[in-house]
């Protein structure tokens, strides 16, 4: 969106790639998202960039810093990154590597353009490793906006302000219709720091049944660690999503299915789990 803003400005047509067309571009933009992302369209004539690509491009400043271009794709609300970088460095995370240490990118009436809508979405990785996350939370409310958390927040080491100051926001999930909030438990040995910071949050006035957790499986885990782990959130009253680390893994990619459809997770036992759909002679 920001390079399509980019180049109406300069006065030139923007659209989206037509393959067949491909010889009658000035110039075509490409991203590759993930490692296993479809790249079967790029070709050494097109600007291609993206995590899956080179983990060191970057779009150039001028381009970087304009406003995007919504119109694209006709999104009536607002997308953009307060911060940038994190404070960990997970091994399974490429974020570390590819945009370096936590640090403030924007403010939110920055980023906060299309004003019809009171509604964003936050792209940042790391939201409370902003050393301005304060005076973002400040905004927020000022403004009175609904937020979206995208890539989920922090809960081994949040605090008892930064839980308060999260319990205040008028939190939605991506498609803006109900609260949610979303953590992340990825490595067991966490397990001490995740049910106090469940605790931080909840004794902050942040209901259970709001929260969902991302549960990285087949990174380090064992089956029955993974297993532990979503049952312990369902416990808690919240509700788990699983991210597979390799989506090629039968095992993996069973688990996430059963547990990412809410109404099997909740009726039906891992051990009871039918996930092959084929008839049994």
């Amino acid at each position: 969106m920001k390079i399509s803003a980019f180049h109406k400005a300069q006065g030139d047509q923007v659209e989206f790639y037509l393959p067949l067309a491909h010889d009658l571009y000035d110039k075509v933009y490409a991203s590759k998202i993930f490692d296993f992302s479809d790249g079967s369209y790029l070709r050494e004539d097109m600007s291609i960039g993206g995590t899956g690509f080179d983990l060191n491009k970057t779009l150039p400043h001028e381009i970087d810093q304009i406003d995007p271009d919504y119109k694209l794709y006709e999104y009536e609300h607002n997308i953009g990154f307060a911060m940038r970088g994190c404070r960990f460095k997970c091994k399974f995370c490429v974020v570390p590597r590819k945009e370096g240490r936590a640090r403030s990118e924007s403010s939110i009436s920055k980023i906060w353009t299309q004003r019809k809508s009171n509604f964003l979405m936050l792209l940042d990785n790391d939201f409370f490793g902003n050393p301005n996350w304060s005076e973002c939370v400040e905004e927020i409310n000022k403004y009175r906006l609904r937020v979206n958390f995208s890539q989920g927040l922090n809960i081994r080491i949040i605090s008892e302000k930064q839980a308060r100051a999260l319990a205040s926001i008028d939190f939605r999930d991506k498609s803006n219709n109900m609260p949610r909030i979303t953590f992340a438990w990825d490595n067991i040995q966490d397990e001490k720091s995740i049910m106090r910071g469940f605790k931080r949050v909840t004794d902050a006035g942040i209901k259970p049944y709001q929260i969902q957790f991302y549960v990285l499986i087949g990174f380090d885990s064992t089956q029955e660690e993974d297993l532990h782990r979503v049952m312990r959130i369902r416990e808690l009253g919240a509700d788990p999503y699983v991210m597979p680390f390799n989506k090629r893994d039968l095992y993996q990619s069973r688990f996430a299915r059963w547990v990412n459809h809410r109404a099997i997770f909740k009726s039906v036992p891992w051990n009871e789990y039918r996930w092959d759909r084929r008839r049994v002679a």
